[in-house]
């Protein structure tokens, strides 16, 4: 229960099924202000208390398990050193993937619990197999299977989510019924452990003993300008450049690429973002792994549109032909495959290959 109406709502609807419902909530700082001030859906005290209030109303016991450290060093850490690396990862994917579905499943399922419900927008159902699928909430726009594509079917087996099959707004409808004050709060958005939204400065400040300084250039090599941290960007960026003049043709940059080790940040139009091809590592499949290749759809960032791909297994994951070209997709994110509504599994994106550019 991170304080949210989403995880109240799932609580309360659990119970209502005649489960035994216990709320957990999961203090991931040791010192809350550090991570995020105000009421935002995660983390803070403030969250806490409202989550608790909610398990009263409801009626089930509540606890705070402390799970900061294991949050620190697998996803906070974690974070740190893919930006270190030139690479962009998504901390909600690694959350799900090392404290919720896994730190705090298998503490319950020690203290002789069945499961993990939580507020996530996905749906659960049985296979013909037998597996359990994972598959998009009936709300599209609030669908969270691709921040969920991280599961095994051991994990699946073991998790409910209660609200898959209901709109968002009558989920705040429900919790208003139910006396729960939380029913009108704030959706949260931002990285939850960086209070101010600033990724860049809060990265400045875990990297400042490492020298990322470096130059700014274009696709043909010239040199724009020079940045003071290849952290502060991203594949795709277009604000934030600070480069003096602007390009021949008047039209935006973007960056292109990212060379950590020396710092090269390269930029170029839109454009050259168009990527037709990604090779993906680290695969995890929520039931069996495909052995051939599969005609489906990926999906590259939490809230974006699905490409139709032909996704080929490999030794050690994965490589995607993109049928629809995608733009500015970095390295460490999550490509998630569907078949349909249904999730299949993801990988983390080692490498793009641009449309008409040899990989």
């Amino acid at each position: 229960m991170s304080g949210g109406v989403d995880s109240a709502v799932a609580a309360a609807r659990a119970a209502e099924a005649g489960h035994d419902v216990t709320g957990i909530h999961l203090a991931l700082s040791r010192n809350p202000k550090s991570y995020r001030t105000g009421a935002r859906g995660c983390c803070t005290i403030e969250d806490s208390n409202d989550a608790r209030r909610a398990a009263d109303v409801i009626g089930i016991p509540f606890y705070v398990w402390d799970m900061s450290d294991r949050f620190h060093a697998d996803v906070v850490e974690d974070f740190v050193q893919e930006y270190a690396a030139g690479r962009t990862p998504n901390p909600c994917l690694r959350c799900n993937e090392k404290i919720k579905f896994a730190a705090v499943l298998e503490r319950a399922l020690a203290l002789g619990f069945d499961a993990v419900a939580t507020g996530h927008y996905a749906q659960l159902r049985r296979g013909v197999d037998g597996l359990m699928e994972l598959h998009r909430a009936v709300d599209g726009g609030k669908d969270q299977s691709y921040v969920l594509g991280v599961l095994t079917q051991e994990q699946l087996r073991h998790s409910l989510f209660p609200l898959g099959d209901t709109p968002k707004p009558e989920v705040r409808a429900e919790a208003s019924r139910r006396g729960l004050q939380v029913a009108e709060k704030p959706d949260s958005h931002d990285i939850c452990f960086i209070s101010d939204g600033d990724t860049g400065g809060w990265l400045a400040d875990k990297l400042d003993d490492v020298n990322r300084g470096g130059e700014i250039v274009d696709s043909a090599g010239e040199v724009l300008g020079e940045h003071e941290g290849s952290w502060r960007f991203t594949i795709g960026q277009r604000k934030g450049l600070r480069i003096g003049r602007p390009a021949p043709d008047g039209r935006p940059r973007y960056v292109l690429d990212i060379e950590p080790v020396s710092g090269t940040v390269t930029v170029g139009s839109r454009e050259e973002l168009a990527v037709s091809g990604l090779e993906c590592v680290h695969p995890l499949w929520c039931g069996t792994a495909p052995s051939a290749a599969l005609e489906c759809t990926v999906q590259l960032r939490a809230h974006g549109e699905e490409h139709r791909a032909v996704v080929l297994p490999a030794q050690e994951g994965f490589s995607v032909a993109l049928r629809d070209q995608a733009a500015g997709i970095a390295p460490g994110q999550a490509c998630v495959v569907y078949e349909g509504s249904r999730v299949v599994g993801s990988g983390t994106i080692s490498r793009t290959s641009r449309a008409g550019v040899p990989a």
